[in-house]
């Protein structure tokens, strides 16, 4: 009797720990393992961001470390360029975070990167860059109707120099933030789980990285900043399923933060304006209109027009699918 027993609680045991194997070989990002619920691929490509995001960023602080290195200044020593210098460096650093997410998605994955949506033309890229002016252009003039942000005139002495280079600063740095949330995650899980899933996951890795520069802020700001972000990623996830093609969030989200830094001169996700910029605007007081010391992105403006604007792009989404 007592043998039985034991033998029925080895069983057990043994059974147990097959199923805790299992599950972890499932959600292991080290492998390209898709046969599984949706829940576990959904958590699996999640561990696939935060390994590919932790990797890139150390790699990219790395980056920078040797740059300023490599340029005589000791930054133990507290030796560092210009401020508008170092958010250049900083924006361009973060092409290591393109390099690991595709490194994963081909030697991982083993998929090609078409299937991310980086296709052979990158119209798309405009299409995008295009909608990004033009919501900065009706959210902002929307924002100054109301008197909660003041212009304030051009800038009468602009470094060209550097505009451009910021130019192409945030064109990589948009793309390596969509890489990561609209290729790796939404990407991969689209056609594999429902696609409200797929959006909701590529919120969530959106989201996350953002809320250290939410941190300091007061409660209504922290929960309009959230439910932008949320707004923006939903706008960015629709508009790659409309164009078939990772491209156009690519330039929707580079155009958005440039033109929003460095043509107005505001704040950029709680972060200070250019100290060159085409134009010049500032915030007056902080209040939910102009989302206070982080910027439009914690606007109710900017949250009901974002959010019209991707409910017209999901509408034509539909539409198509639909007809087809």
């Amino acid at each position: 009797m007592n043998k039985s027993i034991t033998l029925n609680q080895k069983e057990a045991s043994q059974k147990s720990t097959g199923i805790v194997k299992t599950f972890l070989k499932n959600i292991s990002p080290f492998n390209n393992k898709t046969d599984m619920p949706a829940v576990l691929l959904v958590i699996k490509k999640l561990l696939a961001f935060a390994l590919c995001y932790c990797l890139g960023i150390f790699l990219a602080e790395g980056l920078i470390i040797g740059i300023l290195f490599a340029c005589g200044k000791n930054f133990l020593q507290g030796e560092m360029f210009s401020d508008e210098v170092m958010s250049w460096i900083a924006l361009v650093g973060v092409i290591v975070l393109l390099a690991v997410s595709v490194l994963y998605w081909k030697l991982i994955e083993k998929r090609k990167l078409s299937e991310m949506g980086v296709t052979k033309s990158i119209s798309g890229w405009f299409i995008g860059a295009g909608v990004g002016v033009l919501l900065i252009i009706v959210i902002v003039s929307a924002i100054m109707v109301t008197g909660a942000i003041r212009f304030d005139g051009f800038s009468a002495d602009i470094n060209i120099k550097m505009f451009l280079l910021m130019f192409g600063g945030y064109v990589i740095q948009g793309a390596a933030e969509e890489f990561l949330c609209r290729g790796l995650v939404f990407g991969a899980l689209k056609d594999k789980v429902p696609v409200p899933v797929a959006v909701g996951a590529g919120a969530l890795v959106f989201v996350l990285p953002h809320m250290a520069t939410l941190a300091d802020a007061e409660p209504m700001f922290v929960i309009l900043g959230v439910l932008n972000l949320v707004a923006v990623s939903c706008l960015f996830s629709f508009i790659t399923l409309r164009t078939k093609s990772i491209w156009a969030a690519c330039g929707l989200h580079s155009l958005w933060n440039f033109a929003l830094e460095c043509v107005c001169g505001l704040t950029v996700s709680g972060s200070e304006g250019a100290s060159t910029s085409v134009i010049n605007m500032h915030s007056v007081g902080e209040n939910l209109l102009n989302g206070g010391k982080y910027g439009i992105e914690a606007s109710a403006v900017t949250l009901i027009i974002v959010t019209a604007v991707s409910g017209i792009i999901l509408y034509t989404i539909k539409k198509e699918g639909r007809e087809a």
